[in-house]
């Protein structure tokens, strides 16, 4: 009993993905023009705003590519924020102005996993969130893209998107 007890708890692996198709990769599927909805949620699953997103991706000779986002909440707060992918180590580290701790993007067949803390306006601050990301790939156009979200290891929210290539690209 404890065995299957101690199986839930585990989080999945990337490898896990491996075998899975389509293939997502980064530099091919960012690429162009894509848009994005999406739900946020509370502690408890509640929706507590919902969004639209652009999306600009281009990428350099060198492989580093630039992720430009811009964020439209049903509130009407407007949010940008432009990802740096450095190739390193197989993967890409990923920057942003808003991040205070980069991310290492790593993929296996038609996953990405991402960690890193954000900078979040709470009250009148900012707190730090872990965000964990995993993105997976439906089809060659289509990404569903969920993130949970926690402070000190307590889950604090998620995040749920689906991003959608542009025709054409």
């Amino acid at each position: 009993m404890s065995v299957l007890l101690l199986a839930g708890c585990a989080s999945p692996s990337l490898e896990d993905y491996r075998d899975r198709t389509p293939a997502l990769v980064p530099d091919q599927f960012f690429q162009g023009s894509l848009t994005a909805r999406g739900v946020v949620k509370d502690w408890s699953g509640e929706v507590i705003r919902t969004f639209d997103a652009e999306i600009e991706a281009r990428w350099a000779p060198d492989g580093t590519g630039t992720l430009d986002e811009v964020f439209r909440y049903d509130d009407g707060e407007v949010d940008t924020r432009v990802w740096t992918l450095t190739p390193e180590d197989g993967g890409y580290r990923a920057e942003a102005g808003d991040v205070v701790e980069p991310g290492f993007m790593e993929w296996r067949g038609n996953a990405i996993s991402m960690n890193y803390v954000l900078e979040v306006p709470y009250g009148d601050g900012t707190i730090n969130v872990r965000m964990d990301d995993w993105m997976y790939l439906i089809t060659p156009d289509t990404l569903i893209n969920e993130t949970a979200m926690s402070k000190w290891g307590i889950p604090v929210g998620e995040v749920v998107l689906v991003i959608q290539r542009q025709d054409g690209q």
